[in-house]
């Protein structure tokens, strides 16, 4: 299968979940002998900060604008088997319309944003995508689940919502001996509304635990916020370190932003990241968690400050490994880049059926 992809970033994992889903995707995808053409819009902050400019599995080109792309790549959108889009592609409602004009194979779009995306739709913000442009495209992949799936064909049309969550890529993160250098961390780029759970998860449980050590890694963060000293700050944490933070850890925090929060059904790539790692994770709560990640057994849920400091004061050491291994089993078993990949296609080969079907 020939298929282009364009998405927001491959090139550069600097303040995006982005770059890491795609390389563990479409990595996995070359190996069930896909033949890929990454297309990535050359923007400046992307630019300053490329931790993987050229990769193995795929072709990578950097195009200015989208009369840039339609001169340069047009004839290759035309004639691939198929043509991914992905959400927060600059100018990504023109590319898109783009695509759906040129393309002779099946169009599909990837959302790796999905509750964000709806509440743009819904305050009338078509930043990269609109309601006239679900309906082109023949497949949409979501990494949000659950009921938005039906949202998106019942509401906006979607010929065939999928869920495409996001996944581990088991060449990365894998369970590593290391001194444990942190009783808690966390790995996100600074959100204003995730910074409540920074606060009540990360902050208070340091302060209420001044002895031992814990670690916030992402860029972003305001100057404002008040660190406790027994918190280390990592500014930028390139992808090839990930596996390390995380094993260096007893415990890793997952947060999710609020948007995810309310549709639920929004694991982050992170959380598959830092499972595979065999690290146990304490998380926030939302609907449709623990059909990923079952509370107690592969993952801790919290609701508060005081029980993330009972967890780390009082959890038996051999219970924390082994909620961490039964985590690491069901991502290799459900969620590894292969299992993505699988899906992808499964869905793209149901997509095209429908293609021919209709034409």
């Amino acid at each position: 299968m020939r298929l282009v992809v364009l998405g927001l970033s491959i090139t550069s994992s600097w303040g995006n979940g982005h770059a890491t889903t795609y390389r563990a995707l479409l990595s996995a995808l070359n190996e069930l002998g896909c033949d890929i053409l990454f297309l990535e819009r050359d923007l400046p902050w992307y630019a300053a900060n490329r931790d993987a400019p050229n990769l193995p599995f795929c072709r990578i080109e950097l195009y200015q604008d989208r009369e840039d792309l339609r001169l340069r790549f047009g004839e290759t959108i035309r004639s691939a088997d198929a043509v991914l889009v992905g959400s927060y592609v600059p100018d990504g409602v023109a590319v898109g319309e783009l695509v759906n004009a040129t393309a002779e194979g099946v169009t599909a779009f990837y959302d790796i944003d999905t509750p964000v995306t709806l509440a743009k739709l819904q305050r009338g913000d078509d930043e990269y995508l609109s309601r006239k442009l679900i309906r082109k495209y023949n497949v949409y992949f979501s990494f949000t689940g659950g009921p938005i799936l039906d949202q998106l064909e019942r509401k906006y049309g979607s010929p065939a919502a999928r869920p495409l969550y996001c996944s581990a890529d088991d060449r990365f993160y894998y369970p590593e001996s290391l001194p444990e250098r942190w009783a808690l961390g966390y790995l996100g780029t600074y959100s204003p509304d995730r910074q409540n759970g920074v606060e009540q998860f990360l902050i208070a449980p340091a302060l209420c635990l001044p002895l031992q050590e814990f670690v916030a890694a992402g860029p972003s963060y305001p100057k404002t916020i008040s660190w406790p000293p027994n918190v280390r700050r990592i500014d930028h944490l390139p992808p090839d370190q990930h596996r390390k933070f995380y094993c260096a850890q007893k415990f890793t925090l997952n947060l999710t932003r609020a948007d995810m929060r309310r549709a639920g059904y929004s694991p982050s790539v992170r959380l598959f990241e830092a499972a595979a790692c065999g690290v146990p994770i304490i998380s926030d709560r939302w609907d449709g968690i623990e059909t990923f990640f079952n509370d107690r057994r592969e993952i801790l849920l919290v609701r508060s400050t005081r029980e993330v400091v009972q967890l780390l004061r009082e959890l038996p050491d051999q219970e924390r490994e082994m909620i961490g291994a039964r985590a690491r089993e069901k991502v290799m078993r459900e969620h590894s880049a292969k299992r993505r990949a699988e899906e992808f296609l499964a869905s793209l080969a149901e997509a095209k059926k429908q293609f021919r079907a209709i034409a």
